[in-house]
């Protein structure tokens, strides 16, 4: 009788961690459902892609079609250009070097080009490897020289860079190179350069003695099975088509380059996903360096080539945007979460990159903010006083919030104004009293909290003051 009740209990529980589990899918299935039909909607794209890794476990959708009219659905194994996603690539390879001892990250980058290059110096100041990774080498942001294309921004213009780009070699790079001019001391201004990127994989070329290719094969493609990125497709392999704002179809890139900065990658969701779960390991050294904050900024950093890694509301937040001439990717990653999103659309306009990323803010809302205990947020009244308060997570660290601010309609939207910098009451809480004086009654004010100067937090949704615009700001209003 024993054994059969420990029979029937072991089925029981069996049959409710599998009823979680499916609970689980289904509600991460239709917070993507919900965001790729918001995305679909702000980016008129043809095509969108939602991956999401959650504690390990891998989510992927994909919605329309990738040409109107044809019924041709994107899959986990359908090819894209991922751009400046490489350059996460590129950065690991770097922090690959700096752990095995072969760079410093104080080291004149001249030590790793064959050839002289006095110009890479302003001021008697080199650039260094640490102004490398940080955009911040001074280096102009384009070779080669497009200005004169670029001056006129229409259909025509990308396909006028395939012909600039398409027979530029690394001769010709080198060449450029030595014509290079710094306008100000590395290390001190931010500039995001491809160039400084290309030179990169020269560098690691240098170091290994391999082709770029085949180090980034060897050291990341091929231990993570992601078989299908790779620079040069097959005969029977084909790129996703891409379109512009005005969905006139878009060539692809062209490039004879080290493909360091972005320019020949291709690669698959299924395989980012790969990617992108990789860069959720919090043992793996080599990722850990590549994503540290090397400057010990209060405010944000790049890691390796990371656009930028911050303090979210949701913890630290670290993404890499790429955008291909028809399609763009936003690749996130919040470890604290152990939690990645990847977005894809192949539509590529100048506003695509933000909706991208508001669209990854939304669903890490979704997955992570109970929205069922509806109520005012940010803000409680007293006779006289109005309390903004801002509660960090208690699972996350609260040691990187260095600083918490409202800005609002109140002050001009200043993040900087003193009177409305937030006092740490404990490791997790931020508060700050104004009297009820400086506000109207019956007037209503948007403002949002500011996390170390740099992440402009969104109203949650389980916020009743939230206002119905695209910022999602919250409001105050005194009755």
């Amino acid at each position: 009788m024993g054994k059969l009740i420990f029979f029937f209990s072991m089925l029981i529980s069996i049959s409710i961690f599998s009823q979680i589990k499916t609970n689980q899918h289904n509600s991460i299935d239709s917070i993507m459902d919900k965001n790729a039909e918001i995305l679909f909607k702000n980016s008129k794209a043809y095509s969108v892609s939602v991956g999401i890794v959650k504690d390990g476990k891998i989510y992927t959708k994909h919605y329309g079609e990738i040409d109107k009219g044809k019924g041709n659905k994107a899959s986990d194994n359908t090819y894209f250009e991922i751009a400046s996603v490489t350059k996460v690539m590129t950065g690991y390879l770097l922090a690959q070097a700096v752990l095995e001892k072969k760079v410093k990250l104080d080291d004149d980058i001249r030590k790793y080009l064959k050839g002289d290059y006095p110009n890479l110096q302003y001021d008697g100041k080199p650039v260094t490897i640490k102004d490398l990774i940080s955009y911040k080498s001074a280096i102009p942001s384009v070779l080669p020289d497009d200005r004169e294309i670029m001056k006129t921004f229409d259909d025509q213009t990308t396909f006028k860079l395939v012909e600039l780009y398409k027979n530029y070699t690394k001769s010709d790079f080198l060449r450029d190179l030595k014509t290079v001019k710094l306008d100000t001391l590395p290390g001190t201004k931010y500039l995001y350069s491809n160039p400084s990127l290309e030179m990169t994989g020269l560098m690691l070329e240098n170091i290994y003695n391999k082709p770029f290719e085949k180090l980034v094969e060897k050291n990341l493609w091929s231990k993570l099975n992601m078989n299908q990125t790779k620079f040069t497709l097959n005969a029977n392999e084909k790129l996703g088509n891409g379109y512009n704002s005005n969905h006139v179809l878009m060539p692809h890139f062209v490039s004879q380059l080290s493909g360091s900065s972005g320019l020949r990658a291709k690669s698959t969701l299924g395989d980012l996903m790969k990617f992108l779960k990789f860069e959720l390991d919090s043992e793996n050294k080599t990722v850990q360096e590549s994503q540290r904050n090397i400057t010990n900024s209060n405010q944000d950093w790049y890691g390796y080539f990371w656009d930028r890694i911050y303090v979210s509301e949701f913890g630290k937040y670290a993404f890499k945007h790429g955008g291909a001439y028809g399609n763009q990717v936003m690749f996130s990653v919040f470890p604290e979460q152990n939690m990645g999103i990847c977005v894809m659309v192949n539509i590529s306009g100048p506003e695509t990159g933000e909706i991208l990323s508001n669209s990854t803010f939304d669903i890490a809302n979704d997955l992570l903010i109970d929205n069922k205990n509806k109520n005012i947020y940010g803000y409680r009244l007293t006779d006289d006083k109005v309390i903004f308060s801002y509660l960090h997570d208690k699972k996350l660290d609260g040691n990187l919030v260095k600083s918490i601010a409202v800005a609002g309609t109140f002050n001009d939207w200043n993040a900087d104004n003193k009177s409305f910098q937030m006092i740490r009451k404990n490791a997790d809480t931020f508060e700050l009293a104004i009297p009820k004086s400086q506000f109207e009654k019956g007037k209503e004010y948007q403002f949002k909290f500011v996390i170390n100067k740099t992440r402009w937090m969104t109203a949650p949704n389980h916020a009743l003051n939230a206002d119905k615009t695209p910022d999602k700001n919250l409001i105050l209003k005194l009755d």
